[in-house]
């Protein structure tokens, strides 16, 4: 695309951060400089339809130099091309079967190229796998809205968010903040970010549940400001949590990210923690989301 100085462009681009969408412009970015980003963000089903697509051109090229050469390859009756292609599958995948098999130093020669590359793709290909696999995740689940109500006497915002594994995270901590837009002394319009301070930020072992608590007081950037205010000020939050996995033995991270109209006043969460009969602790997921006036 270019502009009307005769200058390349780029073209707009969606992408999502948190939960907003963003469109970008003017920025110029080679598909392959950040292929290993792509690869390891990419969805499952993109990622085996890539791989899978990768795979099938990689044989259709190979096949195609058989298919040139003076029968390369022994036992390809009538020398099809599609033939040479599961040729080039057995190849590639180090296969072997054993029933066709180069006869030419021209059909040694691609199929030594071809082995370099599926022993190097395939290596690749592994350690995306893998890396994939292995990759930290928390598995919190946080409730849908937060909500403001009192607590202990006075005007608290509280945010609700559980470990969906039930295992222990250890030394769990939670950082909140919040960002609205404002006006700066120039007259321009600006979107300044605030941290949130907590009641408690830090809990020794997150197993089931955990609600963070900021009291809205003289101090807090939400001090006044009514749902109104919220909206015209563009007011979101978002929630980043930390631990160390004890089971994975890695520092797993997870966050969430709320926009004015999720706030819900003068709502409390419905407790979701009970006790069974011979004294075992329940926890109700299928309310965890439900709040009450209170």
């Amino acid at each position: 695309m270019l502009n009307g100085h005769g200058e390349r462009i780029a073209k707009p681009r969606v992408v999502r951060i948190g939960g907003r969408e963003i469109i970008a412009e003017g920025l110029h970015l080679n598909f392959w400089a950040d292929l290993s980003h792509r690869c390891m963000t990419a969805s499952w089903p993109s990622f085996i339809a890539g791989a899978a697509l990768v795979f099938l051109i990689f044989n259709a090229i190979f096949a195609c130099f058989y298919w040139i050469g003076d029968q390369p390859i022994a036992n390809v009756p009538g020398g099809a091309y599609i033939d040479y292609f599961y040729f080039s599958i057995e190849t590639l995948s180090t296969a072997g079967y054993g029933d066709m098999h180069p006869q030419t130093h021209y059909g040694h020669f691609i199929a030594t190229i071809e082995l370099f590359t599926g022993i190097f793709s395939m290596s690749l290909m592994t350690g995306l796998i893998f890396a994939r696999f292995s990759r930290p995740s928390a598995r919190l689940l946080f409730a849908n809205s937060p909500v403001v109500t009192n607590h202990e006497g006075a005007p608290t915002l509280m945010i609700r968010f559980a470990n969906e594994r039930q295992n222990v995270i250890g030394n769990a901590t939670a950082r909140l903040w919040m960002f609205k837009n404002v006006i700066t002394a120039e007259g321009q319009p600006f979107r300044r970010f605030f941290e949130v301070p907590l009641l408690r930020n830090e809990s020794p072992a997150l197993a089931l549940s955990w609600t963070l608590h900021h009291v809205v007081d003289e101090n807090s950037p939400l001090y006044g400001m009514s749902p109104d205010d919220l909206e015209a000020s563009d007011v979101s939050l978002m929630v980043v949590v930390s631990g160390y996995d004890v089971v994975a033995a890695q520092t797993v991270h997870a966050r969430k990210a709320y926009e004015h109209p999720d706030f819900r006043f003068g709502q409390r969460y419905v407790d979701v923690l009970s006790f069974s009969d011979d004294g075992r602790i329940r926890i109700d997921y299928g309310r965890f989301h439900d709040t009450f006036e209170g």
